[in-house]
Order: C-alpha cells, then structure tokens, then sequence
C-alpha cells in the first residue's frame, strides 16, 4: 500500500526532513539540525529563522517530570486498529507511518495516530531519571492540533512489536520498508495506562508549541540486544529537557 503524507503533516512530524535553508559553517558548507557538533540542539534556534522557537519557546519539550498534580484526567480511550505500516529511516531517527492506525480520545478531545518514532535515550526524564527509549506516538485532530502518547521502554524481554520494526528498518537514511502483515499498536501499549499530561511542543526542529503530551507511566520492556540494534544506526538522538516555565504538570 502507499503511503501519502501531506506537507503539513511531515513539517509536524516531530521528525521531520530537514529544512532547504540552513545557517553555513566557517567553511561555507550547510550546516543541518543534528544531535552532537554544530548543528547540535543548543544551536537549533540559530540555524534558521524558522527554528526560533526552539530558541525562545516558553513551552518546549522535553521535560523532566516532577511534582505532577494530582488531577481528574480521564483515562486515555486508546481506539487502535491493525494497519498498513511503512518504516522509514528519515535521517534523525526510525519511524513508523501508518496508514490507517485509529486514534485516541484523550481530555481535549478524538486525535487520529499518524505514526511513531523512537529517541535513545529517552527524551523524558521522570524525577531526574530517563530510560534507555522511548516511543512518540503522534497524533492529529481535525484542526491540525498535535497530541503525543509517549511510551517508555526499559530493559528485559525481548518486544514484539520492536521485532517487527527493526527487523525491516532502513540502515540508511531515506530508506523505506513496509512492514509484512501490518501491525496494531495496541500491541506496544504497557498493562496499565496511568499517564503524566502537560503542554509542550515539538521535540525536534522547528519545535512547534501547542502540542498536547500524555506520558504514559508504565514502561514496556525491550531487551539489550533490540537496543544495540537501535543505537547502531542511532546512538544518541534525545534532545535535551527543557525549562518548565510554569507550567502545570497533571497526572491521574
């Protein structure tokens, strides 16, 4: 099946193509958003016009979570359906677009899931603490509001549903590989669904606010071996946390 991704959905992808326009090096050469060197996230608010959010954003993601609110969230409806899944490999992580995934009805309303990703380690960190990876879960409402479910992994048993992905993932950037069979990814969903709730944005260029987070609290394990095959092509891909600013962080 193919897969077709509006503009504006790849520019919120969360990991999206990198942008045509870029600040030069000494050297003259382009330099392009990264995780180390240059183009490091310190920097990503001096690359380009773009990217100031990133810079001066007063709600940026990630955070450290800590002294979250008890509050009368709703439990996460979590409406996913077995779909068509194309992993790619776009430059700055793996990613896995799916073409009809169901959605999720959270506090603020229904949102359709569009695809997931994955950083090591993971971008959250919860009093102080991160874990070895995480999953966003990326979603889309009809007015073009973004809301995330993050899933954390820790280490133990080999994960199903990372079987499949890695299995077929792209060594080099650009790549794409469907997924035989499809997958379901209630199947990555953790027991429990416990979750932290907060404002934030994007994780990654040009780090977009407005975006709903929901970071689920019970982790799901993967085993070492998934992750070296993960860090292999990605060692280290985490922004890190960002100032809270204020907010409120809720939890149910």
């Amino acid at each position: 099946m193919k897969f077709v991704i509006s503009a504006a959905i790849a520019a919120l992808a969360v990991c999206g193509a990198q942008a045509a326009d870029h600040k030069a090096d000494a050297k003259g050469h382009a330099v392009h958003w990264s995780y180390t060197g240059e183009g490091a996230a310190d920097h990503w608010g001096e690359l380009e016009s773009g990217f100031a959010t990133c810079k001066l954003g007063k709600e940026q993601s990630p955070i450290d979570i800590r002294d979250a609110k008890k509050a009368a969230l709703p439990a996460i409806a979590f409406g996913y359906a077995a779909s068509a899944a194309e992993v790619v490999n776009n430059g700055h992580t793996i990613q896995v677009n799916l073409a009809k995934g169901g959605a999720v009805k959270v506090a603020s309303g229904e949102y359709s899931l569009l695809q997931f990703h994955f950083h090591t380690p993971s971008e959250e960190k919860i009093n102080g603490q991160n874990y070895p990876l995480v999953a966003h879960l990326v979603h889309r409402n009809d007015k073009g509001t973004l809301a995330v479910v993050a899933v954390l992994f820790s280490l133990g048993k080999e994960n199903a549903t990372l079987k499949k992905v890695f299995a077929v993932m792209p060594a080099k950037a650009d790549g794409k590989a469907a997924i035989e069979g499809g997958l379901n990814v209630t199947d990555m969903l953790p027991a429990k669904q416990e979750y932290f709730s907060f404002l934030g944005s994007l994780t990654t260029p040009p780090c977009s606010e407005g975006v709903r987070w929901h970071v689920l609290k019970q982790t799901v394990e993967m085993s070492q071996a998934q992750l070296d095959t993960f860090k292999k092509l990605y060692p280290m891909n985490a922004r890190p946390v960002q100032p809270l600013n204020g907010r409120a962080v809720e939890t149910n």
